[in-house]
């Protein structure tokens, strides 16, 4: 019986060692070659397909803002500016279908550059056209290492640093690694993903955690592998399934016959 026990125990360790730590995301070989770190700082946001463009357009100059901002225009000028409010999408293409205008491309133009290209389009049916234009879906994905606390952040400018959308999901956990911080970027002109691993442990980290992060940045912090804790949950069904059985075979051959 005992020798029954210990196979027990150890074919559940075998099979259970298969599952710890499979909830760890994004694992890189030892040998894994990370991209450097940019050293220049985009500041300049440049409009990509599937961005969802807040497109507001007044005239002459946007006169019905400043009306607006001074309470001087009242309601008529205010609901004429919400009726020009309008959420429009950048297909794969590149084009967006705005109106009057009809397809117009704007894939590779920065949010100013495509500003300024809208208003001298629009001049040709408006007096002085003023547009304003913001990006609304600019959002990175974080995975703080809990292993369900995955958040979608949206980016409210071209300045959040890695370190503020760190504080926006409530820091790293415990659990997690502050010295392996794999932060995921796209680089179109590179027609590749890069991979920066990024070090949060020392002082001497801080200039990588004021790395401005990008819309459809992917932020995976690496939690720890408690490979223990992880085994003893998996084993514990096990052991207490045989225990019980052991426990009722001896009750059975302690029974006057």
């Amino acid at each position: 019986m005992k020798n029954i026990l210990i196979l027990l125990i150890t074919v559940s360790v075998v099979f259970s060692s298969c599952t710890v730590n499979s909830h760890i995301m994004l694992k890189t070989p030892k040998d894994f070659v990370f991209d450097e770190i940019p050293t220049e700082q985009n500041l300049e946001y440049v409009l990509s397909p599937g961005d969802q463009l807040d497109f507001r357009l007044y005239s002459n100059g946007g006169f019905a803002v400043i009306d607006m901002a001074s309470g001087t225009g009242g309601s008529a000028n205010l609901q004429r500016a919400a009726a020009l409010s309008v959420s429009y999408l950048v297909e794969p293409n590149g084009k967006v279908k705005l109106p009057i205008l009809g397809d117009v491309h704007m894939i590779g133009k920065t949010v100013r550059e495509a500003q300024d290209y809208l208003e001298e389009l629009y001049s040709e049916y408006y007096v002085d056209p003023f547009l304003q234009l913001n990006i609304k879906n600019k959002r990175v994905i974080v995975f703080s290492g809990t292993g369900s606390g995955a958040q979608v952040v949206t980016l409210q400018n071209n300045t959040v640093t890695l370190l503020e959308v760190l504080a926006q999901v409530g820091g790293i956990s415990r659990d997690s690694k502050a010295n392996t911080i794999k932060l995921i970027r796209t680089v179109p002109e590179k027609h590749k993903r890069e991979v920066y691993k990024i070090d949060l442990s020392k002082i001497e980290g801080l200039p990588q955690g004021d790395l401005i992060v990008q819309a459809d940045d992917i932020i995976y912090v690496e939690p720890n592998a408690n490979i223990a804790r992880e085994i003893l949950q998996d084993i514990t069904p096990v052991i207490s399934l045989v225990t019980t059985s052991i426990l009722f075979y001896v009750t059975l051959t302690n029974i006057p016959r």
